[in-house]
């Protein structure tokens, strides 16, 4: 008789599934390239081991019903303290068919992300809720192949560009840094002093600092300057070899 495997330390919830339209194309490609118990708890992982410890993890979340099913966009998430669906888009599955495992997991792990994230008592931006989810998504290793690390106009822009700000701020400021922004969110309404409180820079001093870099990147690089006595040819071959190794 096998050992029984040792309980998990994450609080995995129930997992279920509808499909709206079994002949849909989407639905086909759904089951070819994903078993779904299996992605449903890996994404559900992604979220706990980026956002949480064992020790600091929600329990609240019984269950996570995944609807698929025709429609426009690519999927939301709604529910209650204990319950939360996730709907995703048969249409956008069909749409990302070349690459369709990798997209499917990339929304489920963005998705999951908002059945158990903070808000801030509701006050948090919506940039930085989306840019959260992605910034998991990121670290997963599922961002889709349009995803361009720039800036944009504002840090709170959402998705991938407060993702790439957010893992700017986790490379900067050390693994977990993004983890206590989010916890700083779980039991008092957002205000931006979290920045600071996790980094010890205000918010405008850090996206300055994030632009700053993207600038300097993409200035050209000056032309290497000869010294005048080359400018006519070097005078010293062996000069002239050196110079060129």
């Amino acid at each position: 008789m096998s050992p029984v495997p040792p309980p998990s330390p994450w609080p995995i919830p129930q997992f279920k599934l509808q499909v709206e339209d079994l002949r849909h194309h989407g639905a086909s490609l759904f089951f070819e390239n994903i078993e779904p118990t299996t992605a449903l708890n890996e994404a559900t992982l992604s979220v706990f081991e980026w956002l949480y410890t064992p020790d600091t993890v929600p329990c609240k979340v019984k269950t996570v019903l995944l609807v698929l099913k025709p429609m426009e966009g690519v999927a939301y998430t709604f529910g209650t303290a204990t319950d939360k669906q996730i709907h995703m888009s048969l249409d956008h599955i069909v749409n990302s068919a070349s690459r369709a495992r990798h997209e499917i997991m990339g929304v489920l792990t963005h998705e999951m992300v908002h059945c158990y994230q903070y808000n801030g008592q509701g006050k948090c931006p919506g940039g930085l809720i989306e840019g959260i989810a992605d910034w998991v998504r990121l670290h997963a290793n599922l961002s889709p192949p349009h995803w361009k690390r720039e800036p944009g106009d504002k840090w709170d822009a959402g998705y991938q560009r407060t993702a790439y700000f957010l893992d700017w701020i986790e490379d900067r400021y050390g693994t977990g840094t993004v983890r206590e922004l989010n916890e700083a969110m779980k039991n008092k309404e957002y205000t931006d002093e979290i920045f600071r409180d996790a980094t010890g820079r205000k918010l405008k001093k850090l996206w300055k600092l994030y632009r700053c870099e993207f600038e300097d990147e993409d200035e050209p690089r000056p032309s290497p300057q000869l010294h005048p006595a080359f400018i006519s040819g070097p005078a010293n071959p062996s000069i002239s070899s050196a110079t060129n190794e």
